[in-house]
């Protein structure tokens, strides 16, 4: 995609105004030529792209404000839709943020690529930017229960109030599921959740008030990033290496921060999908036992791996809040996920749980139960498995190993990138490409430390496997001579 404007909208800083008098001066440079562009792209993603150019060339910068809908729908010479879904496109990039009053603005770098609200259903545009399962397992497992939903003795039950922490038979199935990973299977011990992130919100809520500090490593998932900066949370970052969280950094945040939790992801750490290896795990504990700092463990990749170690919860439930739920080994639209707790924390959580949405559905913990019931669960999720062993190897044949960060049953993998490569150029070229990833900025707690130069990239995102190869190749493609042609230091 290349970068055609000058002199378009260098003065975009202005207030309301004088908006009307910039867009006579620049808007027709802005929206120069883009309904007769030969190309089957739809026409509200070739405005959005051009936003997006600009953006890209510094012609927009954090803080400036885009000409109202109507005007941009007038000066580009479309309907009042089109322009409306461009600035949907632009809302699910992260680029733009529309407040009432003050019109859409420009945001921050930060927030130039943040997760994606869903997959990208236009042809010859790749979305890799979300994780989610590949298969239609799930959609067939329901095929068959859903004719039968009614005839189950618990059906009555879906149209009632239950305790914050959920349905007991869910719970029960759930307990049972997670047996292997939470070292019991005790329903009371269990909080039904609204997926993983409502679990985190909910354990963050128990054991951090604002202001109070909680740990995580330096890279690490978005949305743990978000829901810190949402409740006030002072998330600090630890050091990492090829092995994880490193020890003595997590003791020295210790001294230095007094924090009162500590963020893990120990198996296929997202973006880096990095699994702590025993040792690392025990010693990171020892540091968590010294300084009285409670344990939140992410473990929503868990299930799909074939032979995971044992989890932080199940050697040292005291001081663990363990997290995880079916959206990654099962379906993203699922919605459901368990929080396994010690009592006294556990109480904690069930009161936020509470405020926060009285509880969860049991018409889709009924569904669960029964995915579980009837060995359907552990089928889709095998199947899953199969599908992410295939991908892996597309992405090992057509990217460089020295770059690839990945493992055989991640749903995502990790890309570093040579110098000059940047990762928000290079998610912007890739864009250009018409291939979506994330870049290592979004998964960054703080800009003050040494960055890190990768993209995540989700096999499973891919409608298809020759979709995913050329998605592959593309990239590729990138980090062997593209940047040539693109603005790296935008």
């Amino acid at each position: 995609m290349n970068i055609t404007y000058e002199n378009s909208f260098n003065c975009m800083s202005y207030n309301a105004t004088i908006a009307g008098e910039l867009l006579k001066q620049t808007g027709e440079a802005m929206f120069e030529d883009l309904l007769n562009a030969e190309s089957d792209v739809p026409v509200y993603r070739r405005l959005a792209d051009r936003v997006l150019e600009l953006i890209a060339s510094k012609h927009l910068v954090p803080g400036d404000r885009l000409p109202p809908q109507r005007e941009i729908a007038r000066t580009a010479g479309v309907n009042l839709t089109t322009v409306t879904r461009a600035i949907a496109v632009l809302h699910e990039r992260g680029v733009i943020d529309g407040r009432p009053g003050k019109g859409t603005i420009i945001v921050a770098p930060k927030t130039f690529v943040s997760p994606r609200s869903g997959v990208s259903g236009d042809e010859g545009y790749c979305d890799l930017s979300i994780n989610r399962p590949a298969t239609d397992a799930y959609l067939r497992a329901l095929q068959t229960i859903l004719p039968h939903l009614s005839e189950d003795p618990r059906f009555e039950g879906i149209q009632d109030y239950y305790l914050p922490e959920g349905h007991f038979d869910v719970r029960e199935a759930l307990a049972n599921w997670m047996s292997d990973a939470t070292g019991h299977s005790d329903p009371d011990r269990v909080a039904v959740v609204n997926g993983a992130q409502h679990g985190l919100a909910c354990a963050l809520g128990a054991v951090a008030n604002s202001g109070q500090v909680v740990l995580a490593d330096s890279t690490t998932f978005q949305g743990f990033i978000s829901l810190c900066a949402l409740r006030g949370v002072v998330l600090k970052p630890v050091a990492m290496d090829e092995q994880g969280m490193i020890p003595d950094a997590f003791a020295e945040a210790c001294r230095q921060f007094n924090p009162t939790a500590v963020y893990l992801m120990p198996n296929y750490h997202n973006p880096t999908t990095i699994t702590l290896s025993p040792e690392r795990r025990e010693a990171l504990v020892a540091i968590a036992r010294a300084h009285n700092v409670i344990i939140i463990e992410d473990d929503v990749y868990r299930p799909l791996i074939r032979k995971p170690v044992a989890s932080i919860a199940s050697l040292h439930p005291d001081i663990t809040i363990y997290v995880t739920s079916l959206s990654k080994c099962v379906a993203a639209g699922i919605r459901l996920g368990a929080v396994s707790a010690p009592r006294r924390l556990l109480r904690g959580i069930n009161a936020f749980l509470k405020t926060n949405c009285w509880s969860t559905s049991f018409a889709t913990g009924l569904m669960v139960v029964q995915l579980i019931e009837q060995g359907k669960l552990s089928s889709i999720i095998a199947e899953q498995m199969t599908e992410l062993e295939v991908r892996h190897k597309i992405l090992t044949e057509n990217l460089p190993s020295k770059n690839l960060h990945s493992q055989p049953t991640a749903p995502h993998a990790w890309l570093t990138l040579p110098e000059p490569w940047r990762g928000s150029s290079f998610a912007r070229a890739a864009l250009s490409e018409g291939v979506c990833v994330l870049s290592s900025d979004a998964f960054t707690i703080s800009r003050n430390q040494a960055p890190v130069h990768a993209i995540r990239l989700n096999l499973n995102a891919a409608r298809s496997r020759d979709e995913l190869a050329d998605a592959a190749k593309t990239l590729n493609g990138l980090l062997e001579g593209g940047f040539r042609n693109v603005n790296i230091d935008a």
